[in-house]
């Protein structure tokens, strides 16, 4: 990424809606749901609080909240199913979208933990987006502005492969900008998303934590591994020299970007199974506590026959 201004213009996105255009009003959360018995959520087990964020290798290495492996496997196919359904629907009720971020380390999981999880999800209401080096006509203009054209409208999922956190990660690491144009980004992100949030755009966003073991493993199984080895990128091995560097700036942007309207979650990635679960959880929980409705219908079945 090249330098930017740290201006920062926000759109407010005004999809249609059923009945009620709800403008900036903050939408409510599920009542049934907040009511329930939270013991065992992994959201809650994972989610980044305020403060200092651990992010050591035994974090990384974590399984809280499951037994056994072949449990969580055997139950990530049931949450694959429900995570269909509550996206039907959410598409169908029309008052929400989600906007799922996934950041990690180099060979971290984000493209198999979308394709193990978000997979479960109707393309046709589902987007990814890859955010890469910005282009020419990106530099020209704010940060988020790329970032706010890919969000997705109400009734849709959304999600970001890399996202517009790198402007507070590469960029801070590489000193593309100056200090104080990344330092105020955290809080013109907190306002992004909180803007979101307002227009029922709901934001959940992963860090896929593994350790600097487990990369070395996995970037030497890409050199191994003819199907892997264009995944490769000579970059990345520059990139773990500033292993140190990266994880004190991930730190800053999961303590200081993780809020109430858009929470982080650090999710032990060495073991896959264990992240694919996780992830899987935490999005059902997620719908879960949105209100969602079935729309009323337009005729009197009592009233509609259907010709032979």
């Amino acid at each position: 990424m090249l330098n930017r201004r740290p201006h920062v213009a926000l759109r407010a996105a005004a999809p249609a809606v059923r009945n009620q255009d709800f403008g900036n009003r903050v939408m409510p959360r599920n009542k049934s749901s907040s009511k329930r018995d939270r013991r065992g959520r992994i959201s809650d087990l994972l989610r980044v609080r305020p403060g200092r964020v651990d992010l050591d290798d035994e974090h990384a290495d974590a399984t809280p909240g499951v037994d056994s492996r072949e449990k969580a496997e055997a139950e990530l196919e049931r949450l694959r199913g429900q995570l269909g359904e509550l996206q039907h629907k959410m598409y169908a009720d029309g008052r929400f979208g989600v906007l799922a971020i996934v950041q990690a380390m180099d060979g971290g999981g984000k493209d198999g933990t979308i394709r193990h999880v978000f997979s479960a999800f109707n393309p046709a209401g589902c987007s990814v987006t890859a955010f890469k080096v910005p282009s020419e006509t990106e530099l020209k203009h704010d940060f988020l502005w790329r970032i706010h054209a890919a969000v997705p409208p109400r009734g849709s999922i959304g999600v970001f492969n890399r996202s517009h956190y790198e402007d507070v990660l590469v960029v801070r690491v590489e000193n593309l900008v100056p200090k104080p144009v990344w330092r105020a980004r955290y809080e013109q992100i907190n306002e992004f998303e909180r803007m979101l949030d307002a227009n029922s755009i709901r934001v959940v966003k992963f860090f896929l934590h593994i350790s600097k073991d487990e990369q070395r493993e996995r970037l030497e199984a890409r050199l191994r591994d003819p199907e892997k080895l264009w995944k490769f990128d000579p970059g990345d091995i520059d990139k773990r020299r500033q292993w140190d560097d990266y994880m004190a700036a991930y730190r800053d942007a999961l303590a200081r970007c993780s809020t109430g309207h858009a929470p982080w979650y650090a999710i032990p990635a060495n073991r896959k199974w264990y992240r694919n679960y996780a992830v899987a959880r935490i999005l059902l929980e997620t719908l879960s506590d949105l209100p969602l409705e079935w729309p009323r219908a337009k005729v009197d079945p009592r009233k509609v026959k259907v010709p032979r």
